[in-house]
């Protein structure tokens, strides 16, 4: 207990820091729109200078890597097994095969334009699931190396662009496939990336629309334990002896598991969940933000344009095999 506080005290700086920053990015968010987790990283990205100083360095490592899982646990408050069981077994074959069709084929895309293994999968995991929380959640399982951290700020970035893009594209899409409010849902909870756009799009159309696109959304956040459970059994087989000694399943996914089950059990009291469903948003928000800082804006122009290229490719694959399963379960 002693450790621990020592812990949260030396982290103080930092963690204030960045709930400032998330504090500031909601405030803007709600009051001109925008994606509050794409403001995060640019808020965020303009107090880079002080991750030199280690004082505030401790807590932004911090906010960075337990706030943020703590965050990704809570995410499975939003999902109940009765959720997946109330839109059919066709449609919820269409959003599991479409996961994993986009995270393969996304992943050789990546390899083809020169994108290494952990980036390729980072990228299409994020593309696939649920945009920036995927890209975090995947992250925190890759191997830590000099890239690491550029990579997972340029995929959160990156996604949360094209998702704001898809947002206002795919309604208009929609209509001009002649796809009713309920086709539409499971189009736009299948193919955006983000939540809250999820909810945005579906929402522009008609309610119906936005509580089914929403449900397909959340059916595809639920992709995220086998995803991150299976790349971290992968990685784990791989790893030297001493790291081979780190549990084999992250605690932060053991949580997202046990919060569906008692979530769908009714367990969890309507005041309770009222509360820490903002929770999950505002740990992630901060968690993006601490990211940003850690971010240096050279660092991302060196990369290039080949990362968002990659997935770009993979949101259009990913919509037109949505759109092909479609046409065959209608």
């Amino acid at each position: 207990m002693t450790k621990t506080m020592d812990t949260l005290r030396d982290a103080m700086p930092g963690l204030l820091l960045s709930a400032t920053i998330a504090l500031a990015v909601r405030f803007v968010s709600d009051r001109l729109g925008g994606p509050a987790m794409l403001y995060a990283l640019l808020f965020g990205m303009a107090f880079n200078f002080l991750t030199e100083d280690e004082r505030f360095a401790r807590g932004i490592r911090f906010a960075s890597r337990n706030i943020l899982r703590f965050g990704v646990a809570l995410l499975g408050l939003r999902i109940t097994t009765g959720d997946v069981m109330d839109l059919g077994w066709p449609v919820v074959a269409l959003i599991v095969s479409s996961v994993v069709a986009t995270i393969l084929v996304g992943g050789l895309v990546g390899r083809a334009f020169g994108l290494k293994g952990d980036q390729s999968i980072l990228s299409a995991g994020a593309v696939a699931i649920c945009g920036a929380s995927a890209a975090l959640a995947i992250s925190s399982v890759l191997p830590a190396h000099k890239d690491h951290e550029r990579n997972t700020i340029l995929t959160v970035a990156g996604v949360t662009a094209l998702s704001t893009v898809a947002m206002v594209i795919y309604p208009v899409f929609v209509t001009y496939l002649n796809y009713d409010n309920t086709t539409a849902g499971i189009f736009l909870g299948a193919t955006i990336h983000d939540v809250a756009q999820v909810v945005g799009a579906g929402y522009m159309i008609s309610d119906q629309t936005g509580e089914i696109s929403t449900l397909v959304k959340l059916i595809r956040v639920a992709c995220l334990v086998p995803v991150v459970l299976t790349i971290s059994l992968l990685l784990h087989s791989r790893r030297s002896p001493d790291a081979a000694k780190t549990p084999l399943l992250p605690w932060f996914l053991v949580a997202f598991v046990a919060l569906v089950i008692v979530n769908s059990m009714g367990w969890v009291a309507v005041g309770v969940h009222e509360i820490l469903t903002p929770v999950s948003s505002w740990c992630l928000l901060t968690a993006v933000a601490a990211l940003g800082v850690k971010t240096s804006l050279k660092a991302l122009v060196d990369v290039g344009p080949a990362p968002v290229g990659v997935m770009l490719i993979q949101t259009v694959f990913l919509a037109v095999f949505v759109i092909g399963c479609i046409a065959l379960i209608r």
